[in-house]
């Protein structure tokens, strides 16, 4: 693993900035616009990265206390969170982007290292140690700075974040049916072998580049002899 704790909290304070920024001075007309992701505008991207500031804060609580807190009530409290906050006022919307971010925030600075070490369950049903929630935000608001469409892309976020991020998708795409892939970051020698299907297609690009394709985002990477690298399944 390529990535600490510091790390992963580290980013969460870059992610948030950058976010944070991004968003700043927005109203009803900015707000309103498309996200980078299909069929959401930018109210409900904003939306669930709030929401998913106040669901880690559930996971949080429960490695503080040891009282068990999931992340969301019921599998259709997310999406239901998430078109409520698409409804806000955009000044209640952003104050709410803020104000979630800095509860956790406050809520991981105030957990002592045993309590990190507390395991918790995540909205995908997977039992991991506290010190992921760190790594699960900063995954949030740094990708997710980039589907503002507001002018952000991977290019922007750290280095270490990209191998980070790669290194995760890598992992996760390989326990499911697919082509099977050798990747390179040809800027910082990175890479990757994705297991899957068939002899592996070599696919090369710069760092940034990589990860963008790894999560299903504009990447502009190709396979060795030129042609478009193969289409990936939906990471999450």
């Amino acid at each position: 693993m390529r990535r600490t704790v510091d790390d992963a909290r580290r980013w969460v304070d870059f992610g948030t900035e950058l976010t944070l920024k991004a968003v700043a001075g927005w109203g009803e007309p900015e707000m309103g616009l498309p996200s980078g992701l299909p069929g959401w505008t930018r109210k409900n991207l904003i939306a669930h990265i709030a929401g998913n500031a106040d669901a880690l804060g559930n996971l949080t609580h429960w490695a503080a206390t040891g009282e068990r807190t999931p992340m969301y009530s019921s599998p259709d409290q997310r999406a239901a969170d998430i078109e409520a906050g698409a409804h806000r006022p955009a000044h209640a919307l952003s104050g709410w982007l803020r104000e979630s971010a800095e509860r956790l925030a406050t809520a991981m600075a105030g957990l002592r290292a045993s309590q990190w070490r507390t395991e918790v369950v995540t909205a995908q049903g997977r039992t991991v140690p506290a010190t992921e929630v760190p790594w699960l935000r900063a995954r949030e608001v740094c990708v997710h700075a980039v589907d503002l469409a507001a002018g952000i892309g991977f290019t922007d976020l750290p280095a270490g974040f990209l191998t980070a991020l790669s290194d995760d998708v890598v992992g996760k795409r390989g326990t499911v049916p697919g082509q099977a892939l050798t990747l390179t970051a040809t800027d910082t020698g990175d890479r990757w072998h994705l297991a899957g299907e068939g002899t592996p297609i070599a696919v090369s690009g710069p760092l940034a580049g990589i990860t963008a394709y790894l999560t299903g985002r504009p990447h502009g990477v190709t396979a060795a002899d030129g042609s478009p690298a193969p289409r990936l399944a939906a990471w999450l």
